[in-house]
């Protein structure tokens, strides 16, 4: 089959690699019907985080099962189905308390030994704890599948960022990222009933997908400019709820500096560069909390897909380029640039 590959920085490839097949008899071999380019991916395509040459990448994807291991009950050959970003094994302690992502036996999709979601097929370890099993004639619409994509990482993960920032009805939630994670907190944060949403980003395309999500207002400005634009906003207060979907050192003193005293950030921006840069005792002296983390996204799978099914939250126009397996290195490159927002791979 083939395969998108990472060789060096800036150096993506899309090579013959060996099919995949079942190896344990809790696998299923999984043909790719969508895949997609994760801001995270990022991070290896520009050498900042650590790739074996011709090792395997992405880790978004749905499809359909081609073959399952003896000991696979949930699913059989012909299923339509979305993986998240992390296997598990779905019995451990905390795959039970809903922490998928701590899973002993789990693993991220094209680490070392692993297959990538940007390739004709995966095989998926401990199918029966990992997978979610899709409506069936959902394959044959190309609108669907494309939202539904977005249960693989980007709308679960906002989610949890709008779970980590406490966001309820009424309340008042600032988002600072204007990516497809960020994206999605907005939609999230509609989505659970808050009754503003403070969007900061520069990008028009991007933040007219905000507003469309239930963005109320946007900061176009950036650092000490935006932190007073918010503070403005709320009658300088701050949100009593605030995603942080970046990673740097910048958004995450912007996240504290519009927090409102006594509210929560929820951080989902994976951490990349220098420090953190917080200052405990400005949180601690005005009641911030902070939660996040990796978004444990199968345990959130099962409560967001019915909405996506029906219609009432549609996460697809953060795909803003599609591209076929050959397309997948100028996908990176659009994506570095700036170009795209965040690239859809129809293998």
């Amino acid at each position: 089959m083939r395969a998108t590959t990472i060789h060096a920085p800036f150096d993506m490839r899309v090579e013959d690699v060996p099919d995949p097949v079942v190896q344990d008899p809790t696998d299923v071999v999984l043909r790719v019907l969508r895949a997609c380019i994760c801001g995270s991916d990022l991070w290896a395509y520009k050498g900042e985080s650590a790739r074996q040459p011709g090792q395997r990448i992405g880790h978004e994807f749905l499809g359909i099962v081609e073959a399952a291991g003896s000991e696979v009950t949930g699913f059989a050959a012909g299923d339509l189905v979305v993986a998240p970003f992390v296997w598990s094994d779905g019995t451990c302690d905390y795959c039970a308390e809903g922490l998928h992502t701590s899973c002993p036996r789990g693993g991220f999709w094209g680490s070392v030994g692993s297959d990538g979601g940007q390739g004709e097929a995966v095989r998926v370890p401990f199918a029966d704890g990992t997978l979610v099993k899709l409506p069936a004639d959902a394959a044959s619409d190309d609108h669907l599948l494309t939202a539904l994509l977005a249960l693989s990482d980007v709308l679960g993960t906002g989610h949890h960022a709008a779970l980590g920032a406490g966001v309820k009805p009424g309340s008042t939630v600032a988002v600072v990222g204007d990516g497809a994670v960020g994206l999605c907190g907005v939609l999230a944060a509609k989505r659970l009933g808050a009754e503003r949403i403070i969007a900061l980003g520069r990008h028009t395309a991007r933040t007219d997908i905000a507003r469309a999500f239930g963005a109320t207002d946007v900061v176009a400005e950036r650092g000490e400019a935006a932190e007073a634009a918010v503070r403005e906003l709320t009658g300088g207060q701050g949100a009593h709820g605030v995603i942080e979907a970046v990673g740097t050192e910048q958004s995450m003193r912007t996240a504290v500096a519009i927090t409102r005293d006594g509210g929560s950030i929820g951080y989902v921006g994976v951490p990349h560069g220098s420090g953190t840069g917080l200052d405990l005792s400005v949180m601690f002296d005005r009641n911030i909390a902070l939660r996040g983390g990796v978004a444990p996204v199968r345990a959130y799978i099962p409560e967001l897909l019915p909405d996506v099914l029906a219609g009432t939250i549609d996460p697809s126009p953060v795909f803003d380029l599609t591209v076929d397996l050959d397309g997948v290195p100028a996908g990176y490159k659009a994506m570095d640039d700036r170009t795209a927002l965040k690239v859809l791979i129809k293998p």
